[in-house]
């Protein structure tokens, strides 16, 4: 909910939480000071802010802050200052330094995306709680040593910058499991010249309703034009959609990365059939098979609270069959893709939709990362960390099993820590979880 700046003037918000202001602001409202003893929250985005009071740590009581959309040019110092942050959020700022101090130590989320950063501090590294990093859009060449000691980070967002290999220590983290890092200088492609699908131009279909919007792009509900032979088995305007890439960059990285990802991830009986591309200077697009209205998502995102793991609707109950036939479909997706070169980066229940017959269809490559430059000794390592990701999707559904005594759901919980071994070398690869999945069931 969105509160005025009048109402904070007026003292209207004492004793908030929570503020979001978005007014074009250019000074930080130092009324904002009198809910020091209650504010937590503190949302700011989309405003022309440039820099922060010297007392910024009084709102000694602010967990999570938000001034994406701003005008920053560096990350203020007086953040490392605050004594409960732990959420920071500057995506689309103009930030192209981060100062040594400015990172508090307790920090969880950190969110510098789409900004100028060549270089992070070392200090990065004693942040000992960091969990979600997300950098994609940047000009990092490398990133700090120091960050080997960051263990309990599960999810980093590298894409879209200038890295020339990615380091060593990152696939010895025990906890890392959704990384990204397309777009770099080893794995960048320019243009996408997978031709597994035919090109066709825009321009022969008409677009209707907004059926949802991600990171990276805008997805539509589509009618083909007829006459076009290349897909000519679509004929009518219910049976398509045309997914439509944001810009230049995203902030998971470039619309060609994904395009690329894709489309080199091949057919699979569960993944989002793709039957054209869209692929003009001006414009790049996926045309999609729809997806039935009887199909759903099978979590939600992570809260602010779970920071990288997903959350459920209320009431929310699994059986060990369902959790057993979903992880199974899965499992052979996953192996499918890892076959292929592909590693999807990206493996939450919320990018899951299943059907009442808990039939999954699986998609969204903004995420994705091609493996093609790599040895198949770091490739297996990158599936390892993919397999990690699998453990939680398993374990997050565990949690809520209707029966957990059954010997099926030992077995799952067995499968469970198997992904989540600390020693990456050690996870079991997609391959090897099938047939111990089917067993299951």
């Amino acid at each position: 909910m969105m509160q005025t700046l009048q109402q904070l003037n007026d003292g209207l918000l004492l004793g908030y939480q929570r503020v979001n202001i978005a007014a074009q602001l250019t000074e930080f409202p130092v009324n904002l000071f009198e809910l020091a003893d209650t504010l937590e929250v503190l949302d700011l985005s989309n405003n022309q802010l440039s820099s922060l009071p010297a007392n910024f740590a009084d709102l000694h009581q602010l967990k999570i802050l938000f001034l994406s959309n701003n005008l920053f040019d560096h990350l203020p110092a007086v953040l490392g200052q605050c004594p409960n942050l732990e959420m920071i959020g500057f995506k689309a700022n103009q930030i192209r330094s981060v100062p040594d101090s400015a990172i508090p130590k307790q920090t969880r989320w950190l969110i510098l995306t789409d900004n100028q950063i060549e270089q992070l501090p070392d200090s990065l590294g004693q942040c000992y709680r960091l969990e979600k990093l997300a950098l994609a859009g940047n000009r990092l060449t490398s990133l700090p040593a120091s960050m080997a000691n960051c263990h309990q980070l599960a999810l980093i967002r590298l894409s879209a910058n200038q890295l020339t290999d990615l380091p060593e220590w990152l696939f010895q983290l025990p906890n890392l499991a959704w990384l990204a890092f397309a777009g770099n200088a080893f794995s960048h492609v320019e243009h996408c010249d997978n031709t597994r699908v035919p090109t066709v131009p825009l321009r022969q279909f008409s677009l209707g309703q907004l059926l949802g919007q991600g990171a990276s792009g805008l997805i539509y509900q589509a009618g083909h034009h007829a006459g076009n032979s290349n897909i000519s088995h679509f004929s009518s305007d219910v049976d398509i959609a045309i997914k439509l890439f944001k810009g230049m960059i995203t902030s998971d990285g470039y619309p060609a990365d994904e395009l690329d990802c894709c489309l080199t991830a091949g057919e699979h009986p569960n993944l989002i059939n793709v039957v054209a591309q869209i692929n003009q200077p001006d414009q790049l697009g996926l045309v999609m098979q729809l997806i039935p209205p009887s199909f759903g998502n099978l979590g939600l995102p992570p809260s602010l609270q779970t920071c990288s793991r997903d959350t459920f609707e209320p009431q929310t109950v699994f059986t060990w069959q369902r959790i057993t036939y979903i992880a199974s479909q899965m499992a052979d997706i996953l192996a499918h893709l890892h076959q292929n070169g592909i590693s999807h980066g990206d493996l939450y229940a919320h990018n899951i939709m299943i059907n009442q017959d808990d039939y999954v269809l699986f998609g969204d490559f903004g995420a994705a990362s091609n493996l093609k430059q790599f040895t198949p000794q770091r490739r297996q390592l990158i599936q390892a960390i993919e397999v990690r990701a699998f453990g939680y999707l398993v374990d997050d559904m565990l949690n809520l099993i209707d029966n957990p005594d059954t010997s099926q759901a030992t077995m799952l919980r067995q499968v469970v820590q198997d992904c989540l071994l600390d020693d990456v070398s050690s996870r079991p690869c997609f391959n090897t979880l099938l047939p111990r999945i089917a067993s299951i069931a």
